[in-house]
C-alpha cells in the first residue's frame, strides 16, 4: 500500500475558521418546517410548537447561523404574510415548490426558533427581490429591528415581540441567475436592484452584513461573467458574493462523484479571481469574501423527474419533497465537502448546509413519530465541535486514482485546525473504495505528545445508512493503532472513510 503525507507547521496556516462556516439553512420547502421544526401537535412540542427532540439534535449538530426563509421560496415570499397572530395569517400559493403555504410559521417563530438552539445560533434572512424591492426590504428590516417608536417597530411590539430580532446579516435575495427563479433577472437587472436594495438598508442601518447572489453553480452559462458585473454595481455596497452546489453521482460514477470537492474548491479559486479582479478594477483595498449558503448531496435528477409527475392542479401543504436519504458513501463525499470548505477558510467566512431537518437534511422526523441522525449528521457535527481555530496549510503528496470528470485525483483529501489550546485535529477523507491508505503527517514546531482519539465512519456496507426502521445503523466508530512518536503522526484509514484524528 502507497502511503499518503503531508506536513504541519504552526507557520504556514490558512486563515481563522469563522463560526458561521458551520451554519445551515431553513426554507419553506417540503416538510424542512411543517413536521420538521415545528409540529404543534407532536408530544414533544414546547408552547411555541417547537419539537425540542429536534432542537436536541439541531443543539447537537453544532449549527450557527441559520439562512431563512429561502431559497428558491424567498422571490415570492410577502413578510407581512408570516407576522401577527397565526390564525389570522393567509394562505398562499407557493409557486417554487408547488405547495400551499399556511404561515403558520413564521418570523417571530423563526428567531424563537434560533434562541432556543442557543446563543452561538444566528438568523440570516433573506429579502425578496425577484418579485418585490427595496420598499418592502427596508419594511422588513424596520419591522424586524428598530427598536420602537414607529410604525413597523411598534406593529412588531403590538404582535408580542417588543425586543427587536438583531439580524445582521441578509441575503439580498437567491438564484437570481436561473431561469427557475420567480423574478429571474439579467447580471444587470440585477445588480441594479441588489445595489439599491443595498444602499438603503444601509441608510437604516450602517452596521448591517450583505450577500449579493452569485451563481447558482459552476456549471452555469454566465458564470463568472454574472459575478462580475453584479460586483461591479455591488462592490462598495455588499460584505459577501454567495455560492451554491449540489452534487450527485452522474450516471453511477462513484469514483468522479467521491471526488466531487475538486470541483467545490475549483468554485471557490474562480469565484475569489473574479471577485479580486473586479476589486482591482475598481482600485479598492476592499476584500469581498464568501457565502457559500447552500451546500449539500443532493440527489437532484431524482427530484426533477419526480416534479415532472406533479398534477398542475395539485397544491398540497408540507409534501415529502427531497427527502434523500443518505448512504455511507454520501457521508464521506459530504465529509470531503466539509474539508473544501476548511481549507478555504480565510475566504469562505460563511456557509450553510441546505438543509436542517427533513430537506436533503441531517435530521429526519416522523410526523408525531422520532427524530434521528443522517450519516451526514456525524460529519458536520463533529467538524463543527472541532474545526474551530486557525487552519493549517496541508498539501497532501498522496497516490492518486483516475476519474472521468477530474482526471488523475488524489485518494487522500485532508486539512488540520488548530485550536487556540494548541492541540490540532486532523480531518481527512480516503476516497478509494477498496483499500485502506496509510498516513503520515510530520508536525513541525507543534508541541503535541499524544493521539486523543481517532475516529472513523466507513462501513463494510457503502450503501448502509440511519432509517426510521433503523435509525442507529451507521455511526462513527474508534480506530486502533493510530499513534504519534518522534513528531510523527501514523494511521491507516479504512476504505472510504471519513475521519477525526485529534491530538494534544
Amino acid at each position: 500500500m502507497h502511503t499518503a503525507r503531508f506536513t504541519l507547521d504552526p507557520a504556514f496556516t490558512v486563515g481563522d475558521v469563522n463560526p458561521r462556516l458551520f451554519g445551515s439553512f431553513v426554507e419553506h420547502l417540503g416538510r424542512c418546517v411543517y413536521t420538521g421544526v415545528f409540529e404543534p401537535e407532536h408530544p414533544t412540542a414546547d408552547d411555541k410548537g417547537l419539537r425540542q427532540d429536534v432542537l436536541d439534535l439541531v443543539r447537537e449538530l453544532g449549527v450557527t447561523a441559520v439562512r431563512y426563509p429561502g431559497g428558491n421560496f424567498v422571490s415570492g415570499y410577502k413578510w407581512e404574510d408570516s407576522v401577527g397572530p397565526a390564525e389570522e395569517r393567509p394562505r398562499r400559493l407557493d409557486l417554487a415548490w408547488h405547495s400551499t403555504e399556511s404561515n403558520r410559521f413564521g418570523l417571530s417563530e423563526y428567531i424563537d426558533f434560533l434562541r432556543k438552539i442557543g446563543p452561538q445560533a444566528e438568523p440570516m434572512m433573506a429579502v425578496n427581490l425577484g418579485t418585490r424591492g427595496v420598499a418592502e426590504a427596508l419594511e422588513l428590516q424596520e419591522y424586524a429591528n428598530h427598536t420602537a417608536g414607529t410604525a413597523l417597530s411598534d406593529l412588531r411590539a403590538a404582535h408580542g415581540d417588543k425586543d427587536p430580532f438583531g439580524i445582521k446579516l441578509w441575503c439580498l435575495g437567491n438564484e437570481m441567475d436561473g431561469p427557475w427563479q420567480t423574478g429571474h433577472k439579467t447580471a444587470e437587472e440585477y445588480g441594479r436592484v441588489a445595489a439599491e436594495t443595498a444602499r438603503a438598508m444601509r441608510q437604516q442601518d450602517p452596521g448591517v452584513e450583505l450577500v449579493a447572489c452569485g451563481s447558482s453553480s459552476q456549471s452555469m452559462p454566465t458564470f463568472a461573467e454574472w459575478e462580475a458585473t453584479v460586483l461591479r454595481e455591488t462592490y462598495d455596497l455588499v460584505d459577501y458574493i454567495s455560492l451554491h452546489a449540489y452534487y450527485w453521482p452522474e450516471d453511477g460514477d462513484l469514483d468522479s462523484f467521491l471526488a466531487s470537492a475538486v470541483d467545490m474548491e475549483s468554485f471557490i479559486d474562480n469565484v475569489v479571481a473574479t471577485a479580486d479582479h473586479v476589486g482591482a478594477r475598481l482600485k479598492s483595498k476592499k476584500r469581498i469574501n464568501l457565502s457559500f449558503d447552500e451546500w449539500n448531496v443532493w440527489y437532484l435528477p431524482e427530484w426533477e423527474a419526480r416534479a415532472k409527475t406533479f398534477e398542475q392542479d395539485d397544491w398540497p401543504e408540507a409534501p415529502r419533497l427531497l427527502e434523500d436519504n443518505y448512504s455511507v458513501l454520501d457521508a464521506v463525499v459530504f465529509g470531503s465537502l466539509l474539508i473544501a470548505l476548511l481549507r478555504h477558510a480565510d475566504r469562505v467566512t460563511v456557509a450553510c448546509l441546505a438543509q436542517l431537518v427533513n430537506v436533503i437534511a441531517p435530521i429526519m422526523t416522523e410526523p408525531g413519530g422520532p427524530a434521528w441522525r443522517q450519516t451526514t449528521f456525524f460529519p458536520f457535527a463533529q467538524a463543527a465541535r472541532y474545526g474551530r481555530g486557525r487552519v493549517l496549510d496541508v498539501r497532501v503528496d498522496s497516490p492518486t486514482y483516475e476519474t472521468k470528470k477530474y482526471g488523475e485525483t488524489d485518494l487522500l483529501h485532508a486539512t488540520a485546525v488548530r485550536a487556540e489550546d494548541g492541540t490540532v485535529t486532523v480531518f481527512a477523507v480516503n476516497r478509494g473504495r477498496t483499500d485502506a491508505l496509510p498516513l503520515e503527517v510530520a508536525l513541525n514546531g507543534l508541541d503535541l505528545t499524544r493521539v486523543v482519539e481517532h475516529s472513523a465512519l466507513a462501513d463494510a456496507d457503502p450503501d448502509a445508512r440511519n432509517t426510521l426502521d433503523d435509525p442507529e445503523r451507521v455511526a462513527p466508530h474508534p480506530v486502533d493503532g493510530t499513534a504519534l512518536q518522534d513528531g510523527t503522526l501514523s494511521a491507516v484509514l479504512e476504505p472510504l472513510s471519513w475521519n477525526v484524528i485529534r491530538l494534544a
